[in-house]
């Protein structure tokens, strides 16, 4: 067992932090940590907060685009986050093959928005949308055992790469968020909005730095609920809509139609669910790294399927395509809480959420200029994670320099240059329009080049490597002595003595 990982053991833990661990893991594993109920839903709803933005994002515009009325796009709504609950407690509880019994987030995938939208426009609707949709996820549960077994191939120096790019990827969603979130709005970018975000943005850095370690760990939420506060006094909050509609509801069971199975819609979707099971599998390795536990190809499989056979059911409700949500991986790094019975909560809070669309409302009128600003440090996080991976990397005499530099060039072409491949054929920007996969393919298939396929590679291949080792000339060791050392930065002679040590500018001038 490490015990300087392992949380339990951990003797620095405040009297007041440990008041609230009512329950060690007895099975060593990090996540298995049980919080007081409190605690866990105060945390869990910090997850809530977080994604929720997100979440209901995919529904409504889907909904816009299929023409929808206002209260069936409430539908989806509702629908979005009831599954995203039952997708998340399956996801960390686990059933038998099903769950990674991670602190995972499962919430509907931005990776499908393109080509759902493109099946809507086709004329297929939504029904072609949920049988495509049913389809391509029974298709990928039957390959997650497979897609898997390529965990081999996710070494530090491509997880870090992805870790890194998640990261990257996800902070022009906290400016989109800063800004207002909606860039046809008159107020989109103005500096109400954007110093709204700083002003949550500077709370989240204080209550950080605050002594308490319980108000540290929850400065997101508390950062979010003063920013709230922050926007009712200066009137850029309204919560007058929040009585509108019913109190409670129940997801009805094909009430948008039944589904179709069209063969063009369905082709599309699973190359939409290779992406989700690609971002998945980094998401999963992302915060098995964070929290420091073991993350095997049985592990990733049982996560793959849980997103599988979410998706599989989704539809029913009439909701989409679940994946894991990067950005909550985020605020594990950020909180330090690994527990995924933290994140159960969160599930349990959705789930209601769901069914109480009066409480979804009210995490509604939580303006997109907070989110924003706690999403900054949230997304900059996990982008820091990947580089902490990456400084694990050994760079001396191979090619990881290359790898890392290469696979992060090609992640960040669709954030730089969003239409980059909108030539494209479709099933080629599906893939790689999103900048996650496009790192990750990348990472693999260039550590497989140069780290698994070695024929022909030599020693110092390319000035890559050149300029990655350290290097001592001869004529610098000829000035000491048999028994010299080097010793907390200071140089030592023979007989105990500090050796002064000047720049070359300072010694030739003597």
């Amino acid at each position: 067992m490490n015990i300087r990982n392992n949380p339990s053991l951990d003797t620095n833990t405040t009297t007041g932090d440990a008041k609230q661990r009512t329950k060690r893991p007895i099975t060593g594993r990090p996540e298995d940590e049980r919080l007081s109920i409190g605690s866990s839903f105060a945390y869990g709803f910090q997850h809530v907060l977080t994604m929720y933005g997100g979440m209901i994002a995919v529904p409504l515009i889907i909904g816009q685009a299929a023409g929808l009325a206002p209260a069936d796009i409430g539908i989806l709504v509702t629908a979005a986050l009831f599954m995203g609950g039952l997708a998340t407690l399956i996801q960390t509880l686990g059933l038998p093959f099903f769950g990674s019994q991670l602190p995972l987030v499962q919430g509907v995938s931005f990776a499908s928005v393109a080509t759902m939208l493109s099946i809507v426009s086709s004329g297929g609707g939504l029904p072609a949308v949920f049988g495509a949709i049913i389809a391509s996820a029974a298709i990928g549960l039957l390959i997650a055992p497979v897609f898997s077994k390529i965990v081999r191939f996710f070494p530090p120096v491509v997880t870090g790469t992805v870790i890194t790019t998640i990261g990257l990827t996800l902070l022009p969603v906290a400016a989109n968020w800063a800004m207002g979130g909606n860039s046809k709005a008159p107020t989109y970018g103005s500096t109400a909005n954007i110093g709204l975000a700083a002003v949550t943005l500077v709370l989240v850095l204080v209550l950080s730095k605050v002594g308490s370690a319980t108000l540290s760990r929850l400065s997101i939420l508390l950062a979010m609920v003063g920013g709230t506060i922050v926007a009712v006094v200066t009137g850029m909050a309204d919560f007058s809509k929040i009585a509108d509609g019913p109190i409670a509801a129940f997801p009805t069971p094909f009430h948008l139609g039944a589904p179709t199975f069209e063969l063009a819609a369905i082709v599309s979707m699973v190359i939409v669910v290779l992406v989700i099971m690609t971002e998945t599998m980094a998401d999963i390795l992302a915060v098995g790294e964070i929290v420091g536990t073991k993350v095997d190809s049985k592990r990733i499989a049982a996560g793959l399927r849980a997103d599988m056979v979410s998706s599989l059911v989704a539809p029913v409700f009439g909701s989409f395509p679940q994946t894991a949500f990067a950005q909550n991986v985020g605020l594990v790094a950020v909180t330090k809480i690994k527990s995924r019975y933290v994140v159960a909560a969160g599930g349990v809070i959705l789930v209601l959420l769901g069914l109480l669309p009066v409480l979804g409302r009210v995490v509604a009128a939580v303006p997109t200029a907070v989110l924003g600003g706690a999403g900054i440090v949230l997304f900059g996080t996990v982008a820091a994670s990947g580089i902490r991976t990456l400084a694990k990397v050994e760079y001396r005499n191979n090619m990881n320099l290359i790898i890392v530099a290469a696979s992060l060039g090609f992640g960040m072409i669709p954030i730089v240059a969003p239409t980059f491949y909108d030539q494209f054929p479709s099933w080629f920007s599906t893939i790689f329009h999103s900048g996650i996969s496009s790192a990750a393919v990348m990472a693999i298939l260039l550590n497989l080049l140069f780290n698994h396929l070695k024929a022909g590679n030599s020693d110092n291949q390319s000035v890559f490597v050149a300029g990655t080792g350290r290097v001592v000339r001869a004529e610098d060791l000829h000035c000491l002595a048999e028994g010299d050392r080097f010793e907390n930065g200071k140089l030592i002679d023979c007989d105990g003595n500090e050796v002064p040590i000047q720049s070359s500018e300072k010694a030739s001038e003597h």
